[in-house]
């Protein structure tokens, strides 16, 4: 019997849901300083950059039949690969408490019951989606994301056509273009890990891909402009405060729960299927569990109130990994297993590691992630033309 694949539109919902973020609005709220003309520019550049990646990453994925991790073990080796599949399981977890955190902080700020009662509701409704499992959230989705955009719709509002006042001064320019394009960037690159774990599943995948990923892009920017606009338009960056002194009471909290839940259940699913990689024994679903009740418990116990360095590793770590496998799959063309350990990408995807941590001292216009990848990719095509060569001379003797 064939296995259950899911569709373009399951496909968009999902990433639709994934881009639907507290997380993503706060991150928006720290490109107020640029103004809104040179935010949105820094929004829509470091989104076309970041989902470029992501696209290319679902694709492999996707074509494949195989999971994010195991398609970086094409690429790493079977054993080498293991790095990048166990810091794919940490970056999930931490993304999981971190957005826990976050969603709970918001539902406390709309009905002051303790931050923790939150943590608790909403680790709970992630486990719910988790054993609901993802090729049979279809129904549940729709529903969940049709609310959500009404809600999200209604915000927009809210901070844009309510009665705001003049707009916040925000004083000098605290943030380079460069710095707000990166974390603009920051946010498609977390799921370059992850989007393979869906587009898999899919019956059409280049299709599934482009549309997962437009779908995502889209109302990722989206939330970026609605906590940019809070900042500068009314002054606050917490968005339940902005959702009470609207009066949107309820439907603040419904926006709030959904949009955590909808996110950090692709994370906490995601290191799940990871974990399958390291250790092949394990269950999935299980450890998604696992992993949603170890955030859930680092949400109440610690604060995780600014997450800019958290992105900025995320990067360094995820973007020279892609490169990598662009270079491979899509301009080399390899298909052989490359044994254990491929040394010579694993040595070049370390060169890229420490570059894109320089870059970081560095103020360019587009951001680390671009050049950074750029460097990667022509590292790849010398060294295969340099060992790649060495490798057949040696064959035909």
């Amino acid at each position: 019997m064939e296995a259950k694949r899911t569709s373009v539109f399951e496909n968009s919902l999902i990433w639709f849901g994934a881009g639907v973020s507290i997380a993503e609005i706060l991150t928006g709220t720290y490109l107020a300083p640029l103004g809104f003309q040179k935010g949105l520019a820094a929004i829509i550049t470091g989104h076309v950059i970041g989902c470029l990646m992501m696209f290319f990453a679902g694709l492999i994925g996707g074509k494949m039949r195989k999971s994010a991790m195991e398609t970086v073990k094409m690429s790493f080796g079977q054993k080498g690969g293991l790095l990048f599949a166990v810091l794919n399981v940490l970056q999930l977890v931490g993304w999981t408490a971190i957005m826990i955190y976050d969603g709970a902080l918001a539902a406390n700020g709309t009905f002051n019951t303790g931050a923790w009662v939150w943590c608790i509701v909403i680790g709970a409704l992630i486990i719910l989606w988790i054993a609901v499992g993802v090729t049979n959230l279809g129904k549940l989705n729709t529903v969940a994301m049709a609310a959500l955009f009404v809600l999200t719709v209604l915000l927009c509002r809210v901070i844009f056509f309510g009665d705001s006042g003049a707009a916040a001064d925000l004083g000098s320019e605290a943030m380079s273009f460069g710095a707000a394009v990166e974390l603009s960037v920051a946010m498609p690159l977390s799921w370059l890990p992850v989007i393979s774990d869906y587009t898999r599943e899919a019956e059409k995948p280049v299709k599934a891909t482009a549309a997962s990923v437009i779908v995502y892009g889209l109302v990722s920017c989206w939330m970026y402009v609605i906590g940019m606009g809070a900042a500068i338009y009314t002054g606050e960056s917490d968005i339940a405060v902005i959702m009470v002194k609207a009066g949107l009471g309820i439907a603040a909290l419904l926006i709030v729960i959904f949009s955590t839940v909808t996110t950090t259940f692709l994370d906490a699913y995601s290191a799940g299927v990871s974990s399958e990689s390291v250790f092949p024994k394990l269950k999935g679903k299980h450890v998604g569990i696992i992993v949603t009740v170890i955030g859930t418990v680092a949400a109440i116990l610690f604060p995780m109130d600014d997450i800019t360095d958290f992105l900025y590793l995320i990067g360094s770590v995820f973007a020279p990994m892609i490169a990598v496998q662009i270079a491979d799959v899509f301009l080399l063309k390899k298909e052989k297993d490359p044994g254990d350990f491929e040394w010579k990408n694993l040595v070049i995807w370390l060169i890229g590691f420490i570059f894109y941590r320089w870059l970081m001292t560095v103020d360019i216009p587009v951001g680390n992630t671009l050049p950074d990848m750029a460097a990667v990719i022509v590292l790849c095509l010398i060294a295969e033309a340099v060992f790649g060569r060495k490798e057949k001379d040696a064959k035909n003797r």
